[in-house]
């Protein structure tokens, strides 16, 4: 199983810019950019217009981003059938793998989190926003990464849910040192520095990245390295 989330002091603020919000007519140049302005993940949303109203990037996709950047590619599938695309996402070069656990309840998501472990990636589970913490309990343990949603996936662009802090509160002191408390939705540097307050150690922004001229100095307020 690849370590590459976990090489760094446990819950150092990570940040995964979402390509999702880059210019699709430079995917390639996007990546490498961001890299060079200090991220750490480059987060990679799967839709596939039906647990979600849109549609967006296959593996294909993933194998071309793994050959222009050295970032941990994050793949979040937002899909209703994550086990068919488990294959091929890790093949591609994916490190880490996230599903829902609203299609994939129970037992059914820790057997697929053993088939993600087996094909060497790390395995993340997520939630939206309405749905009970509670439905990630048989997972707490077996999990990589757990990611809370802060808007309602399928769009970006969409405003912060202040009340999914307390889902992250609550997840951090469930979860070991060894795993990795993401969020994703609506994210600039206001609501990073809340998400990170609360508990969360990975942040996925997408606008607040890719449409800002100043790429590096946002990973950093992000990060909360603030200029001195």
């Amino acid at each position: 199983m690849p370590t590459e989330l976990f090489q760094h002091p446990p819950h150092l603020p990570l940040i995964a810019p979402s390509i999702l919000a880059a210019d699709f007519a430079k995917l390639g140049d996007e990546a490498a950019d961001v890299e060079r302005c200090g991220a750490d993940l480059l987060h990679v949303d799967v839709m596939d217009g039906h647990f979600v109203p849109n549609l967006t990037m296959g593996p294909d996709a993933v194998q071309a981003l793994k050959k222009s950047c050295g970032l941990v590619l994050d793949v979040h599938l937002m899909v209703s059938e994550p086990w068919q695309f488990i294959d091929p996402f890790c093949k591609a070069g994916t490190n880490n793998l996230t599903f829902h656990i609203e299609v994939v309840p129970g037992g059914l998501a820790v057997d697929l989190i053993k088939r993600i472990h087996d094909l060497g990636c790390t395995a993340g589970v997520s939630l939206n926003p309405d749905t009970p913490v509670e439905t990630l309990k048989a997972v707490w343990g077996v999990a990589d990464l757990i990611l809370v949603m802060s808007v309602h996936p399928g769009f970006t662009g969409q405003q912060f849910i202040p009340e999914v802090l307390s889902k992250v509160q609550f997840l951090r002191h469930e979860l070991g040192p060894h795993q990795r408390l993401e969020i994703d939705g609506g994210i600039g540097i206001r609501t990073a520095h809340q998400a990170l307050s609360a508990g969360a150690d990975i942040l996925v922004a997408g606008a607040a990245i890719f449409r800002n001229p100043q790429r590096a100095e946002t990973i950093k307020l992000l990060r909360g390295d603030y200029p001195r």
